[in-house]
């Protein structure tokens, strides 16, 4: 098991290694990236299979028994996060044939592409904190390479913003670990369950708690620590902006999640009122940056903001559904916003810019495109019985079981600017005319380009669909998930070798 646990970084870092020297040939090295692409969807499948079949799996790098060595754990949560992220790295590495440039291969997109999947599966599937820190800076590194690669001036600018930040959230990531360490003398997840609730100092939890949700928020991009998302976003290629829309801001909430449902007790109110604040200013802000702009990217931007604000609300709210929500809202979301950022290039592709007020003409030029975007833009907006509708649903039911209809008021009204702004977007690319007739169908592109953009954007929306059509297996995914989040006796179990009488008391 050890080695399959690990498979899910080692095979995009091999492939980083594989893609490296063959960065001179396009062709070669586009095809080697689409290849470790395929081996880790099917490695994630693999681990998914096993955690729903036979539990919650974990191993111990080097044989080092935990909590002294290196945790590998795969839950319900962590393994469908898995596979999510296999899906995406496939699709945006089979768009990324046409979309990336020659001289961004030779400089090595590749490579920075394959360390990113590796840095997002590692921090998945890594079950202590130091590990998780490690992982969080391949993800930086990566992420900072690919947002400057080819060296334009808008990428510059952008890539500073993003690093900059990003370097605050590290240092009080490592403030926060050094502290978890000096009060419980071990950084194992499971380990900390047990620890946290033997220290006489609630106090100083809730300050550890609170310096967790500013370090995993910058990267989350929660309220008002999002700045550098819609300043550096609409900088790289789409491809580049596909795959941070769709994954980084989600390992932020992902690791949000897994710290305040397993490590910190839940006695502790003060944080939970923070995450609920935060998630409905979250919300809103983001919404209203959205539907304030006109350029393309920059919408779906401020939308990740303000969907990231529903995903912390089922963590604040605290119930099972609630978590529930949240996971089905996140696996949605991460789908929904892939597709919209590529879709978007696409657009480009065919009308010559991203800015609402000089493209138009797409419904009428290519409208399979408008319907693959129709399919996954009202999906965002909650429009039944797309995925986001249930998505929604779940989390307005947790809400009003709390009887908290101010946070279904907020919720109501996001999802109605979020509505106007994909309705915008609509009317604006493709149901109005091209101002200077400019708008290329698609089979005016090259029947391969054309291919290697709609096959990934077809899967997607296929998904979305799916999803949405037939929601029942992923909500009842959901909930079981959200039980093992809320009783980690089978995690702790898994990864110390004990039965743990320790749950009920968390």
């Amino acid at each position: 098991m050890s080695w399959l646990l690990a498979l899910p970084f080692l095979v995009p870092i091999l492939t980083a290694l594989a893609t490296f020297p063959a960065r001179g040939r396009k062709s070669l090295c586009g095809a080697i990236s689409v290849f470790g692409c395929t081996l880790l969807l099917g490695v994630t499948f693999i681990i998914l299979y096993l955690v729903e079949t036979g539990g919650t799996r974990a191993a111990q790098m080097g044989d080092w028994a935990a909590p002294f060595g290196i945790t590998l754990v795969a839950d319900r949560l962590s393994a469908i996060m898995l596979l999510i992220s296999g899906i995406v790295g496939f699709c945006v590495s089979v768009f990324s044939l046409s979309d990336i440039r020659k001289y961004r291969v030779k400089l090595g997109f590749h490579s920075f592409f394959q360390l990113l999947l590796a840095g997002v599966c590692g921090s998945f599937i890594t079950g202590d904190l130091f590990n998780l820190y490690v992982w969080f800076e391949v993800m930086l590194i990566a992420s900072f390479a690919l947002l400057v690669l080819g060296g334009d001036r808008i990428q510059l600018d952008g890539g500073i913003k993003y690093v900059a930040l990003n370097l605050v959230s590290t240092l009080l990531m490592l403030t926060s670990i050094g502290m978890t360490y000096g009060l419980t003398g071990t950084l194992n997840m499971a380990q900390l369950h047990v620890s946290l609730t033997t220290v006489d100092n609630p106090t100083a939890v809730s300050a550890l708690a609170v310096l967790f949700i500013c370090a995993f928020g910058i990267k989350a991009a929660i309220f008002p620590l999002f700045f550098w998302l819609p300043a550096s976003y609409h900088a790289p290629p789409v491809t580049v902006t596909a795959v941070f829309a769709g994954l980084l801001t989600k390992v932020g909430v992902y690791a949000l999640i897994r710290t305040f449902t397993l490590i910190f007790p839940s006695e502790l109110e003060f944080p939970h009122t923070i995450l609920l604040g935060t998630a409905l200013l979250t919300m809103l802000t983001g919404v209203l940056g959205a539907a304030a702009h006109y350029e393309f990217r920059k919408i779906l931007a401020f939308h990740i903001i303000s969907q990231i604000g529903f995903l912390v609300l089922g963590l604040a709210l605290d119930t099972p559904l609630a978590l529930a929500g949240a996971i089905f809202y996140t696996i949605h979301n991460i789908v929904a916003k892939t597709n919209l950022f590529l879709i978007s290039g696409t657009a480009k592709r065919l009308t010559g810019s991203y800015e609402l007020s000089q493209i138009g003409g797409l419904y009428r030029a290519s409208p399979l495109l408008s319907v693959f975007f129709f399919i996954a833009a009202f999906s965002l907006a909650g429009f039944p019985p797309l995925s986001g509708f249930w998505a929604k649903l779940l989390l307005l039911k947790a809400s009003l079981d709390l009887d908290a209809y101010w946070v279904v008021a907020v919720a109501l009204i996001t999802g109605a600017l979020t509505l106007f702004s994909m309705s915008k977007i609509w009317a604006e690319a493709f149901l109005k005319d091209h101002p200077k007739d400019y708008c290329q169908s698609l089979k005016n592109i090259p029947q391969q380009d054309r291919y290697q953009r709609l096959l990934p954007v077809a899967l997607l929306a296929l998904i979305t669909l799916v999803l949405g059509l037939v929601p029942g297996p992923l909500i009842d995914y959901s909930l079981a998930a959200a039980g093992e989040l809320l009783n980690p006796s089978d995690y702790i179990e898994a990864v110390l070798g004990m039965e743990t009488q320790y749950a009920g008391n968390h």
